[in-house]
């Protein structure tokens, strides 16, 4: 019965990973809201720079900074921009800096400035002994991996503080940005009791106007980021039985931080008829823990997934994605890995009948956990439970000002999102 129970669950979150709905524009006003929340920053620091590489300065995309022995952390953005917010009474710690492939680096964090930190870390000499490249060996990996997550991670509900971002844009023009600080009741590992995301705080802007007659919105938003966790939900990958589905190879060997780690590719076997998924594990190898993977949907079968993904489009249109990436990311807390940080890019055409030119869309999620202490039994009065078919730009108000995250971490727009973001505050 569990297996089953399962088996549905694993379709319902493969359609939610990317749930669109798209229709024609109704019109809808971006008046400014009035709800405007008070930034103190008496209580705390913020600082800014950029992760790059050591040796040919290009920058890191979401390596993760975080206080050391306090639940505080960020990530880079695809520009490799940083903005972390610290409080004025741990001023004395020091900031980790890690990424796959290179050592990690501790600074003090009173050495970092206000703006325009420059953090060079050295990519990782592999030489970390041979391992013998065979499909046995990898499958016994892969199995042992899944047999060890109750051990390896979280077996207590955690409270996590969260900073998402959904993005759609058309070409290299932002469409629509929406986001939100949430509070994630993050269930334990061996549970099969579905997370629990609420709203604390939110923003959005859409552009009607550069849509081409079309309304795109986002169903799942945090939900999505959370079903990304498939330590928690294994099933969404790997099925009942992995071996059956997917070739598994060993590659390279690498290291995150101190974590010296296997590197485990997979990918669907080609008697395989629905659309599954190819990627990399990266897996500790002392506790065998994936802490982070990369993977891509197989998106040759356009007309099923279009099925999949579109809940519902106008007449005379055809939709179908032409890349879907997804990245999952954990960190280290007491001995146990918890989830740390996921990221959702998807691109798709839309093909009309009577129209000589197509449109190519890109949308972007990610979630990142900002903060993580243990569950209390006190709710919070302030938060707003959300639905798991949410759509986040429904949800939220209309760009507010400019302090509106006060002592809340978030991830650095990136220079096309903060630009964007400008142009619509100047609007407003």
């Amino acid at each position: 019965m569990k297996k089953a129970i399962k088996s549905i669950n694993r379709e319902i979150k493969i359609i939610a990973l990317f749930l669109f709905i798209l229709g024609l524009v109704s019109a809808e006003a971006n008046t400014l809201s009035s709800n405007l929340i008070e930034n103190d920053s008496t209580k705390f620091s913020q600082f800014k720079g950029k992760v790059s590489d050591s040796r040919t300065k290009n920058a890191l995309s979401f390596a993760t900074l975080s206080l050391i022995g306090e639940n505080i952390s960020t990530v880079t953005n695809s520009e490799g921009e940083f903005s972390i917010k610290i409080p004025n009474n741990k001023l004395e710690g020091r900031l980790l800096i890690s990424f796959i492939g290179y050592k990690k680096k501790t600074i003090n964090v009173k050495e970092l400035k206000a703006e325009d930190n420059t953090i060079l870390l050295e990519p990782f000499n592999i030489a970390l002994g041979e391992v013998i490249v065979s499909t046995n060996n990898a499958n016994q990996l892969i199995e042992q991996v899944l047999s060890k997550i109750n051990q390896n991670y979280g077996s207590d509900q955690n409270l996590m503080t969260g900073f998402y971002r959904e993005t759609i844009k058309k070409r290299k023009t932002y469409l629509s940005l929406t986001e939100s600080v949430v509070e994630i009741e993050k269930q334990a590992y061996n549970s099969n009791v579905d997370d629990i995301i609420q709203l604390f705080k939110g923003r959005k802007y859409t552009d009607y106007n550069k849509l081409d007659t079309l309304s795109f919105k986002l169903q799942g938003g945090p939900y999505t980021c959370i079903y990304l966790d498939i330590m928690k939900n294994p099933e969404m990958i790997f099925t009942d039985d992995p071996l059956a589905n997917y070739n598994f190879t060993l590659e390279n060997n690498t290291q995150i931080g101190d974590n010296k780690v296997y590197v485990l590719s997979f990918k669907q076997k080609p008697q395989i008829v629905e659309p599954l998924y190819f990627g990399k594990l990266y897996i500790d190898m002392e506790s065998l823990a994936v802490i982070s993977a990369t993977f891509n949907l197989n998106i040759e079968n356009k007309k099923a997934l279009s099925k999949l993904l579109i809940q519902k489009k106008p007449i005379g249109s055809e939709v179908y994605p032409i890349l879907a990436s997804y990245q999952i990311n954990y960190r280290e807390s007491d001995g146990k890995w918890l989830f740390a940080y996921s990221r959702g890019d998807i691109n798709f055409k839309v093909n009309w009948a009577k129209k000589l030119f197509n449109s190519n869309y890109d949308s972007t999620i990610e979630l990142a956990v900002t903060k993580v202490e243990k569950k209390s039994n006190e709710a919070n009065k302030s938060t707003e439970r959300l639905k798991q078919n949410v759509i986040m730009i429904d949800k939220v108000s209309n760009f507010a000002d400019v302090e509106f995250w006060g002592e809340y971490n978030i991830i650095e727009p990136e220079k096309s999102i903060e630009a964007a973001i400008k142009k619509i505050q100047k609007q407003l």
